[in-house]
């Protein structure tokens, strides 16, 4: 099943997601592809290299406040 891009809002600033598969997600800023992220956990997601798609490991608050957002607009929006 395919999931609809949708919009998440994290203070002023409004991300675009593009679900993909495997839990990666394409996020847009400003309507400019801004990052690729992947979820680990419930809590911990993980940066995608731009060009390789291979995981970055570094911490990254912005890229978890974005991953919980996901989650949470995906439990209000199931079916």
């Amino acid at each position: 099943m395919m999931i609809e891009p949708f919009d998440i809002e994290l203070g002023a600033v409004t991300y675009s997601v593009f679900p993909e598969e495997d839990d990666m997600y394409t996020i847009f800023k400003d309507g400019v592809e801004y990052l690729k992220i992947q979820k680990d956990t419930e809590q911990q997601w993980i940066k995608l290299d731009s060009e390789t798609e291979l995981p970055t490991f570094e911490t990254d608050a912005e890229i978890n406040l974005i991953g919980k957002e996901i989650i949470i607009y995906q439990a209000e929006n199931q079916g």
